[in-house]
């Protein structure tokens, strides 16, 4: 992590030589499909997979931050490509299936961490604003999950699928709208994991706390300030820590595992308070 208001969270450099404690070939053979793979948690996902020996299919729809995902991965000797894709369309999703999955030859794990949000208090939320976090943070995630299950069921291969979400426990306000997504992925993550399990796949979530990445530039400085004492553990964690939970629960160390959702927080779903707008008055101690 750095101090830098610029840059936030872990960059490739740091990402290509981070100690793991899995092993180079653990997933050698693999394919892995990360939507969001050129974001922060999910480029941290992507690199730790890469790295792992496991074949990288990235999504997103930022075709230059997919492009500079691609190409440092590839510096590092990484198998890796990269599609823009925008999950909220299914079509475009089963487009994706169809075409660059297919030719790949399948995928192993699908890691969904696409998404994103912006802190406002709910009773301000416009219509607008609320269906869109909603169909980004659940809806997309959804059209990629039933896509990679219809792709298992139809290979007589078995998955795994590992969705990124938040703490839904304790106290995180200000991003209203993606409790409500989040939660929706948590409850049809649990669902689908008992349905699925005759066909092999394993179904499980991961919550991240206070994760420093590039997106806490949405969030004013002096809200960030506070994000490390939200936890019990009073820091921040990294990108890496999610990272190496994803590659666990979703790897064959993780194979009796399914319908968990994990927090990687810190013990926030214990202790603590996040306010993504700053603290009201009301709640201020004194």
């Amino acid at each position: 992590m750095t101090d830098d208001p610029m840059k936030l969270g872990l960059d490739d450099a740091a990402l290509a030589v981070h100690p793991t404690v899995f092993a180079a070939d653990a997933l050698a053979g693999k394919r892995v499909l990360v939507s969001g793979g050129a974001g922060g948690i999910g480029r941290a996902v992507a690199w730790l997979a890469g790295r792992c020996g496991a074949e990288l299919i990235l999504t997103g729809r930022d075709a230059g931050k997919l492009d500079s995902a691609v190409q440092a991965m590839t510096a590092a000797g990484l198998q890796v490509q990269g599609h823009v894709v925008d999950i909220r369309k299914p079509e475009t999703v089963a487009d994706l299936f169809a075409g660059p999955v297919t030719e790949a030859g399948g995928i192993d794990l699908l890691v969904n961490s696409a998404g994103g949000q912006f802190p406002q208090a709910a009773i301000d939320f416009s219509a607008k604003g609320w269906n869109a976090v909603i169909d980004n943070n659940l809806n997309g995630t959804w059209h990629m999950m039933q896509a990679a299950a219809r792709h298992w069921r139809d290979t007589s291969r078995p998955g795994s699928i590992v969705n990124i979400v938040v703490v839904v426990e304790h106290g995180l306000y200000g991003v209203a709208h993606t409790i409500a997504a989040r939660s929706g992925v948590i409850g049809v993550s649990r669902a689908v994991a008992v349905e699925w399990a005759p066909l092999g796949i394993r179904v499980n979530c991961i919550a991240p706390g206070a994760i420093e990445t590039p997106g806490w530039r949405v969030y004013a400085p002096e809200a960030r300030a506070t994000y490390a004492r939200s936890n019990p553990m009073m820091r921040a964690g990294t990108t890496w820590d999610i990272a190496e939970s994803v590659i666990w629960v979703g790897g064959t160390s993780g194979g009796y595992v399914t319908g968990e959702t994990i927090n990687v927080a810190g013990g926030s779903q214990l202790w603590g308070e996040t306010w993504t707008t700053g603290r009201p008055d009301w709640f201020q101690p004194g």
